[in-house]
């Protein structure tokens, strides 16, 4: 096996090679031609987008099939980041890149300097040269993140899309970078759609080993109400937690392809909002509350005042026998709690509008109905983007729920588990900031669902 140094570079075997970065970070991938550019945001692949022809991403492991990649494909960038985005990288471990061919037969080792203040490192590329395939040691970072990463290599950083400027316009590409802000590691497999709200089912689920009264009496002492056992709840978390316990391993995606959220949309559960607590170690309940509250994000999740229903399940197992906590806590969903959901969001849009001099956007129940559809489909189908895999975009949904606006423009976002949570990130985006602050626009219409990969999809549908 060949220790790298940066630059350096080393001929990779034929088939697949498997890139695995240990540790608490996650593991990004670029695929673009010798100008280094994407193609589509299709060619990032990241804890949203796991896949892509030829690279496949299974938590901290990339899978390249050089092979398989795209047309015109000739490099395969890799890089890392921190798992929970509240670390620094220098707060970590240095990251150590394995390359391994196939069989597992170890190729190369990369250990870069130690970064410094970057939050995003370039560790690797896979690169075409001639008829065969190389690797090359990078080791240099980006300050300001994946955002920072994407837009060097061609990728528009905006969940949102400008305006369709009309019936002859064209509305330009935006993408999906948006990292679900409270939830912990990544995305998963296909989910059904959420069914119908209804009344929590409240009884019939056991007290969870006692961890319920640990996790109340910590909540009271926040100031915030009692949590209530709900049995689809309960049934949700016991599958995640034996399937982490069985793989010896956290994820709110397990290794079957399954995320949390998926879990609890299947189970029956319908959601406003959600939040988990995945974790390994503890033994008894005050082990499991006094982990939840050692920092102020997870204290955050514990006692938020929002979450009324709770599934506590543990299992033990893997190589190390390690006990596996899920802990869910949810709000369900009702008709009075989206719309409320849907006016705050349209209420802190105008705020922002207000503070640039501009009128505020009226509701809309077209866009509503049809941003609304958008939301479900995402997490019924499966997928992140503007165009839907039927080929429609936003101009199409909104003329299909009978509207005819001249300007139409689109925001989306995924994980974030607020409306003021959301629409911050949009204003911190410039291409949903343009959006939220076009003065052609008058009206809006939001919609959301909960389930999928990133557990949350919130759509803006902008009219004008």
């Amino acid at each position: 096996m060949s220790e790298l140094v940066p630059g350096g570079n080393l001929p990779l075997p034929g088939g697949t090679v498997t890139v695995r970065v240990p540790g608490p970070f996650d593991v990004s991938a670029l695929i673009t031609d010798d100008s280094g550019t994407v193609r589509d945001d299709g060619d990032f692949v990241f804890y949203n987008q796991p896949s892509a022809p030829g690279t496949r991403l299974d938590g901290a492991t990339l899978v390249v099939d050089a092979g398989a990649l795209r047309p015109g494909a000739t490099r395969v960038t890799v890089a890392v980041s921190p798992a929970d985005p509240g670390t620094p990288l220098s707060g970590l471990p240095s990251p150590v890149l394995e390359v391994t061919g196939v069989g597992g037969r170890p190729l190369a080792r990369f250990r870069p300097p130690r970064p410094g203040e970057e939050a995003v490192l370039l560790l690797a590329e896979i690169y075409r040269r001639g008829e065969g395939w190389k690797v090359r040691a990078l080791g240099h970072g980006y300050a300001d993140g994946l955002a920072g990463l994407a837009r060097d290599f061609g990728v528009d950083v905006v969940d949102g899309e400008p305006a369709d400027t009309g019936p002859a316009g064209t509305a330009s590409h935006a993408p999906l970078i948006t990292r679900p802000t409270t939830a912990r590691p990544r995305a998963a497999a296909a989910s059904p759609a959420p069914p119908a709200g209804g009344a929590p089912r409240r009884h019939g689920a056991p007290d969870a080993e006692g961890v319920l009264g640990a996790v109340n009496s910590s909540r009271a002492e926040g100031g915030s109400p009692p949590v209530v056992l709900d049995s689809r709840l309960v049934s949700a978390a016991r599958a995640h937690a034996a399937t982490m316990a069985a793989a010896g391993r956290l994820g709110v995606e397990t290794r079957d392809g399954v995320s949390v959220y998926q879990r609890v949309v299947a189970a029956g559960y319908a959601y406003l909002t959600i939040g988990e607590h995945l974790v390994s170690g503890p033994r008894t309940p005050a082990e499991l509350v006094a982990h939840c509250l050692r920092n102020e994000p997870s204290r955050r999740t514990l006692h938020d005042p929002a979450f009324l229903h709770a599934g506590l399940a543990r299992a033990a197992g893997g190589p190390h026998g390690d006990v596996h906590w899920a802990a869910i806590w949810a709000r369900p969903l009702s008709p009075d709690g989206l719309a409320r959901t849907a006016d705050d969001v349209i209420g802190l849009t105008n705020r922002e509008r207000a503070r640039a001099g501009l009128p505020a956007l009226g509701a809309d129940p077209l866009l509503t109905a049809a941003a609304q559809a958008h939301s479900a489909d995402m997490v019924a189908r499966d997928f992140y983007a503007h165009t839907a895999p039927d080929g429609s975009r936003p101009r199409d949904r909104a003329t299909a729920a009978g509207s005819t606006r001249r300007t139409v423009g689109e925001n989306i976002a995924c994980g974030q588990r607020s409306a003021a949570e959301v629409v911050q990130g949009w204003m911190n985006s410039p291409g949903h900031r343009a959006n939220i602050l076009r003065p052609e626009f008058t009206h809006i219409g939001v919609g959301f669902a909960g389930g999928g990969r990133a557990g949350t999809y919130w759509t803006q549908l902008f009219g004008g």
